[in-house]
């Protein structure tokens, strides 16, 4: 489980592409460190990986076929920024969401507007299955970042970024065109999918 409060933004120093499979090496630093052990659960831009290897500050996942279908993570290249937080532990404070690390699929920034020295507005377009679960002042996370949806329209949304957030997450560097990983709220999620079962039973 991850609360969607991203820890830091690391880059990626080494990738192993093979067939269907990416192992990617990041670089952590000393305080993301602590108690790591092979098996380990790490959100990375959101996904939940697995520890394979680690040695100094240098930590290795694998990618597999289906994290790579629905992620942006085999579009990294060496120098790329990620977001990154440790999974929670039990009595953890939930300063965002309760997230899965079970990315949904990609939005898009469509959009980025700077009105101001500390707002920042990003608006992304949503894949057309998702947009039944994006609701205006709901939560979605978005490369892990637990954030809150605004201005809902024509399958795009908005957030607004704090300066705390753009400087320690991969936001600071974003550009139009990025593909981000998107993960909607599960609650949400559950609440829709039950009530498309029930009123489809009934025969609506």
């Amino acid at each position: 489980m991850f609360t969607g409060i991203v820890q830091a933004a690391v880059p990626v120093v080494g990738i192993v592409r093979k067939p269907q499979l990416i192992t990617l090496t990041l670089s952590l630093p000393e305080p993301l460190r602590g108690g790591l052990a092979i098996g380990a659960s790490i959100a990375v831009n959101g996904t939940c990986l697995t520890v394979t290897g680690f040695e100094n500050d240098r930590v290795g996942f694998d990618v597999m076929m289906e994290s790579l279908r629905l992620t942006n993570l085999g579009r990294l290249d060496v120098g790329s920024l990620v977001n990154v937080e440790r999974a929670a532990h039990y009595g953890a404070e939930v300063g965002g969401h309760v997230l899965s690390g079970h990315v949904h699929g990609i939005a898009e920034i469509v959009a980025i507007e700077r009105p101001d020295a500390d707002n920042c507005v990003v608006r992304f377009r949503v894949p057309a299955p998702l947009v039944k679960y994006i609701m205006d002042k709901g939560y979605v996370a978005l490369n892990g970042c637990s954030l809150t949806i605004c201005d809902v329209q024509d399958g795009e949304f908005s957030v607004y970024l704090i300066p705390e957030t753009l400087r320690v997450t991969v936001f600071g560097h974003s550009q139009v065109g990025d593909q981000v990983n998107l993960e909607v709220d599960s609650q949400t999620q559950a609440i829709v999918d039950t009530v498309e079962r029930v009123l489809a039973a009934r025969g609506y």
